[in-house]
């Protein structure tokens, strides 16, 4: 699993990053092994930037030390007390950037089949993929925030996701009406589902991924 490689990848790069190792120069000044720290530091960045996204406060503060850095062992220490940060942060569950990009990314080519099934006049099909895609987005959208939705339904998920205000206003009503036309297609009820309706799933599950997967 991602998780799993993610975890092991921030173990790796916090234990190499103890063993960066110190040499002292012409005058006796302890400094930091210049190839070495290269090394770690370009690794810690891009795994920081990957998992919480360039905007973030631990990327933005490992830069900062980056920028600071001078060979000093002070400064290697500045570096990996911010990486060990993100790191507890990321172990801790905390949310992270990587999870829901790819998620945007697989949802979305279920999003692009079901409207070109639907512009055949594949009514059906398209009714299958635009109901499955949003009942794995509402789901991955719940464990990326810490909800407990595997095995619920998805009407379950739904007020899950409301009760912790994840979905509110307009799309909120909206959201109301899914249940129905998911169990419609997934029973094969196809007469109760119209293509409209059909659409609506589609439209809904675009807007969902633009708000909480890109």
């Amino acid at each position: 699993m991602l998780s799993e490689r993610l975890s092991k990848r921030f173990r790796e790069l916090g234990s190499e990053g103890e063993k960066v190792p110190l040499r002292h120069n012409a005058e006796g000044i302890q400094r930091v092994d210049t190839e070495a720290f290269q090394q770690w530091a370009s690794s810690a960045m891009h795994l920081v930037a990957a998992v919480f996204g360039e905007d973030s406060p631990h990327y933005q503060n490992l830069t900062k030390a980056y920028a600071r850095y001078r060979g000093y062992p002070s400064h290697l220490a500045a570096m990996r007390g911010v990486f060990n940060a993100a790191k507890s942060d990321y172990e801790r569950g905390y949310l992270f950037r990587v999870e829901a990009v790819l998620s945007g990314e697989i949802l979305a080519d279920f999003v692009v089949a079901a409207k070109t099934a639907l512009e055949h006049g594949h009514k059906d099909v398209a009714a299958v993929l635009g109901c499955a895609a949003l009942e794995d987005a509402l789901k991955r959208l719940g464990r990326l925030e810490g909800l407990q939705v595997n095995g619920k339904v998805m009407q379950e998920v739904v007020n899950a996701l409301k009760a912790k205000g994840l979905v509110s206003g307009a799309p909120k009503t909206l959201l109301d009406t899914m249940p129905r036309i998911r169990d419609s297609a997934m029973h094969a009820d196809w007469a109760k589902i119209t293509p409209q309706e059909v659409g609506s799933v589609i439209g809904f599950v675009e807007q969902f991924l633009l708000a909480h997967f890109k």
